[in-house]
């Protein structure tokens, strides 16, 4: 019940930043064309750990991250178009508006829009503080 209430939070969150998010992409050969944190900050009771929330923008026929893991958890949910999130060894998932996931830590994965729309996601992560928010995985 607690996760589907910050799910919740988050989504309405998201859509109610997305419009400003559409404006402003990059030029990267792959992974999010637009990626922007809301916030971070310490967790309660643990300090050495922190809580973050961010939105990205996944473009059409744009390659997504490669695969990578994370320092801590991560929650994402779709905020518009669809996104394929991939496991390492396991089929892909298509995720709609909605729809969301849950990557405990160190899970090898990896996100993706191979639709003919924009795409739009936000996660929430508590993830280690002194340490990457995402580590790549080398390639096979």
């Amino acid at each position: 019940m607690r996760i589907s209430a910050i799910m919740i939070a988050i989504t309405a969150v998201a859509v109610a930043m997305a419009t400003a998010a559409s404006a402003q992409t990059s030029n990267a050969p792959s992974g999010p064309a637009y990626s922007k944190r809301f916030f971070i900050t310490p967790l309660e009771k643990d300090p050495s750990r922190v809580v973050q929330m961010q939105i990205e923008l996944y473009l059409p026929n744009h390659p997504g991250k490669g695969f990578h893991t994370h320092n801590g958890d991560q929650w994402e949910t779709v905020i518009e178009g669809e996104v394929t999130y991939m496991v390492k060894g396991q089929p892909p998932r298509l995720l709609k508006v909605g729809e969301s996931v849950y990557v405990p830590r160190g899970t090898i994965h990896r996100n993706e829009n191979e639709s003919d729309a924009p795409a739009r996601t936000i996660s929430l992560y508590v993830r280690d503080k002194d340490k990457p928010q995402t580590v790549p995985v080398p390639t096979d």
